[in-house]
C-alpha cells in the first residue's frame, strides 16, 4: 500500500500547482492591463515631483521589505476577503478614471494588489507585511487640495518661528504673514520654504525606522508624532538662518545653489535628532524588556533589524 500511494502522490502534485499558478497568472496579467495607468502616473511623480520625491525610496525599501520577511507560516488564501478588496480597487478604479480624480486612481492600485495578496495568502499576510504596505501607502502623493492646505499653514508657522529667532537677536522684524522684513530686505516664505517636504520625508523616516528599530506600537507612534515637530522648528531655524545670512552676508543666501544647499543641511540635522531620539527610544525599551505588544509583525522584521 505504501509503494502504490507513492506515485499517486507524486503523480497529482504537479497538475495542482499548475492549477495554483494559472489563477494566478490570469490575475496577474488583469492587473497589469487595468493599472499600468496608475502605475506609469506614481512612478513619474516620484520621478518629476519633488513633493513626492521621497516615493523613489520608499517603494524600493518597502519591496526589499516584504522579500525579506517572505511569507508567513501557515499562511492561506482568504478569496473572500481577496475578492472583496479587489472588487473595490477596481470600482474605485473606473470611478476615479470617469471623474479624473488622479489621487484615488493611485490608491486604488493598492487596494487592488492587497486584494490579490489576501486572495493568494490570506488577510494576516497583509498584517504580516505591515511594514510594506505602510510605506507604500505613504508612497502615494496627496492630493494638491489637500497639500496646499498643508503648506499654508506651515509657511506662517516657520515664518513666526523665524521671525521670533531673529528678534531675540535683537534684529528689527516685521511679519506679515509669510513674509518677513528685516532692515534692507524684504524675506518672502513661498510654498516650496514651507517644510512640507522635508516633514513629509522625515514622516516616512520615522515609520521605516520605527517598524525597524522600535518594538512596540506606542513607541512607533510616539516616533512619528515626535517627527512633526521637529521638522516644524527646524524649517523655521531654517528661515531664522537665511534671513540673518541676508542681512549680514548677503542677499545670495535667499535663493540659489546657496538656499538649496542651506535645505539639504537642516534636513540632516532634523535627520539626526530623529534618529538619535530613536536610539533613546531602543534604549528605554531594552530597559523595560517586556513581551512587545505585536510579535507577529515585529518577528517579520527582527532579521531586518539585526
Amino acid at each position: 500500500m505504501t509503494a502504490s500511494a507513492l506515485p499517486a502522490s507524486v503523480t497529482t502534485d504537479a497538475p495542482v500547482a499548475d492549477h495554483a499558478l494559472a489563477p494566478l497568472a490570469v490575475a496577474g496579467a488583469a492587473f497589469a492591463f487595468l493599472f499600468w495607468r496608475p502605475a506609469a502616473m506614481l512612478s513619474g511623480d516620484w520621478w518629476s515631483n519633488p513633493e513626492a520625491g521621497h516615493g523613489l525610496l520608499l517603494a524600493p525599501v518597502a519591496v526589499y521589505l516584504a522579500w525579506k520577511s517572505g511569507i508567513r507560516p501557515g499562511a492561506r488564501p482568504n478569496l473572500a476577503l481577496g475578492l472583496a478588496l479587489i472588487i473595490v480597487g477596481v470600482l474605485v478604479r473606473y470611478a476615479s478614471g470617469l471623474a479624473a480624480e488622479l489621487f484615488t486612481m493611485k490608491a486604488s492600485m493598492l487596494v487592488a494588489a492587497a486584494g490579490l495578496i489576501a486572495a493568494r495568502w490570506g488577510g494576516k499576510q497583509l498584517l504580516h507585511w505591515w511594514l510594506p504596505v505602510l510605506l507604500f501607502a505613504l508612497a502615494v502623493p496627496l492630493p494638491e487640495l489637500i497639500l496646499n492646505a498643508i503648506a499654508l499653514p506651515l509657511q506662517f508657522k516657520a515664518s513666526s518661528i523665524g521671525a521670533a529667532l531673529l528678534r531675540a537677536r535683537d534684529i528689527p522684524v516685521l511679519l506679515a504673514g509669510n513674509v518677513i522684513r528685516v532692515p534692507g530686505h524684504e524675506l518672502f516664505v513661498a510654498e516650496a520654504c514651507s517644510g512640507l517636504r522635508s516633514l513629509t520625508a522625515l514622516i516616512s523616516i520615522a515609520v521605516l525606522a520605527g517598524g525597524i528599530g522600535l518594538r512596540f506600537p506606542l513607541s512607533r507612534v510616539v516616533l512619528v508624532a515626535v517627527a512633526i515637530p521637529v521638522a516644524v522648528l527646524i524649517n523655521g531655524v531654517r528661515i531664522f538662518l537665511t534671513g540673518f545670512l541676508v542681512l549680514f552676508v548677503g542677499p545670495e543666501f535667499a535663493d540659489g545653489f546657496m538656499h538649496t544647499t542651506e535645505g539639504w543641511a537642516m534636513f540632516v540635522i532634523s535627520l539626526t535628532i530623529l534618529g538619535a531620539i530613536s536610539w533613546v527610544m531602543g534604549l528605554v525599551e531594552d530597559r523595560l524588556r517586556p513581551l512587545p505588544a505585536d510579535p507577529e509583525p515585529d518577528a517579520a522584521f527582527a532579521e531586518v533589524s539585526e
